[in-house]
C-alpha cells in the first residue's frame, strides 16, 4: 500500500534530493578542511561532492537537462553545504561522529532518489538499481578523483557502495510490490545500520590478494607436504665438486649460508668476483 500520491512521492523525493545534496556538500568541505584549502576550494569540492553523482545520472538516464541545472535551488544548497563545514569548527571526533552518520544518510536518500527518477524515465529495475547506486556513490568518486585519491568505493575501506546497492534493491522491491513509501523508510534506515556497522566494526568486501582459493590451497598442500619432514644431509662430496682443482678444503670459493660459487656461472646463480684474500707474512 502507498501512502503517498503521486505529487506527494515526488516531493518527498526532492526534498530527500536537496537534503542529500546539502549533506554530500558539507562532506566535501570536511574534506576540504583536512586539506587546509581556501574558500574557493570549499566550494569547488562541495559542488563536486554535492552535484556529481545527481548531475551524472541525470545525463546518463538522457531524460531532459540535470536537475541541478533546471532547479534553481541546487547551487545554493551545495554552496550552503560547503559554506557551513569552512565557517562551522567542529572538533576532530565531532568531525568524525558527523561524517559517518551523513555519509550513510546520504547513501539511502540518494539511492532513493535515483531508483525513483529512473522509475519515472521509463526505465525497468535493472537499471533503477545501477542509478540508484551511480547517484550515491558519484560525488564521492568524483571528490576523489579531483583531489588525486584512490575513490572509497573501490576497496580498503568500509562497506561503501555495497550499501548503496542493497539500499537501491530495497527501494525497487518495495516499489514492485506497491509500497514505494515503505521502500524510503526501509532503505533510508538500512543504509544507516549497514554503514554504521560496517565502520564500527570494519565490515568489508574480501579484496583479490586475501581472496585466491588456489593460491591459498597451494599453499596448505605445501606445507601440509613439508611437515614431518627433515632437512636431507650434504653428502661429503658434494662441496669437493665445487672446489676449483686443486684448491684445499676450507680455502676461498665457497661460502656456506650465502652461496658463492667462483669462476661458475649457470643460469640461476650469480657470479660473484673473487675477493682478495689478506696475505699473512711470517717472519724468516
Amino acid at each position: 500500500m502507498n501512502l503517498l500520491t503521486v505529487d506527494g512521492l515526488a516531493a518527498v523525493t526532492n526534498v530527500l534530493d536537496l537534503a542529500g545534496v546539502f549533506a554530500s556538500a558539507l562532506l566535501g568541505g570536511a574534506v576540504a578542511r583536512s586539506m587546509d584549502f581556501d574558500l574557493f576550494g570549499f566550494l569547488v569540492v562541495g559542488f563536486v561532492s554535492g552535484l556529481g553523482g545527481g548531475m551524472l545520472r541525470d545525463v546518463l538516464l538522457q531524460d531532459g537537462p540535470p536537475v541541478a541545472l533546471t532547479d534553481p535551488l541546487y547551487v545554493p544548497v551545495a554552496v550552503a553545504g560547503a559554506l557551513v563545514a569552512f565557517f562551522v569548527s567542529f572538533s576532530e571526533r565531532g568531525w568524525d561522529r558527523l561524517f559517518t552518520f551523513l555519509d550513510a544518510a546520504v547513501i539511502g536518500f540518494w539511492a532513493v532518489v535515483g531508483v525513483q527518477r529512473t522509475f519515472d524515465a521509463g526505465l525497468e529495475w535493472p537499471a533503477a538499481i545501477i542509478m540508484g547506486t551511480i547517484t550515491a556513490v558519484g560525488g564521492g568518486v568524483g571528490r576523489d578523483l579531483l583531489l588525486r585519491r584512490v575513490p572509497a568505493v573501490f576497496g580498503g575501506n568500509a562497506l561503501y557502495a555495497s550499501v548503496a546497492v542493497a539500499a537501491s534493491a530495497v527501494m525497487v522491491g518495495a516499489s514492485a510490490l506497491g509500497s514505494p513509501t515503505i521502500g524510503i523508510v526501509a532503505a533510508v534506515v538500512l543504509s544507516l545500520l549497514l554503514r554504521w556497522g560496517a565502520v564500527r566494526w570494519g565490515w568489508g568486501l574480501p579484496n583479490g590478494r586475501n581472496w585466491q582459493p588456489q593460491s591459498q590451497l597451494a599453499s596448505l598442500l605445501r606445507r601440509g607436504r613439508g611437515r614431518g619432514r627433515t632437512p636431507r644431509p650434504v653428502r661429503p662430496g658434494a662441496a669437493r665438486l665445487l672446489r676449483r682443482p686443486g684448491q684445499r678444503a676450507g680455502a676461498g670459493g665457497v661460502h656456506t649460508g650465502s652461496i658463492r660459487i667462483d669462476s661458475v656461472h649457470t643460469g640461476t646463480l650469480p657470479v660473484t668476483p673473487d675477493q682478495p684474500h689478506p696475505v699473512e707474512h711470517g717472519e724468516d
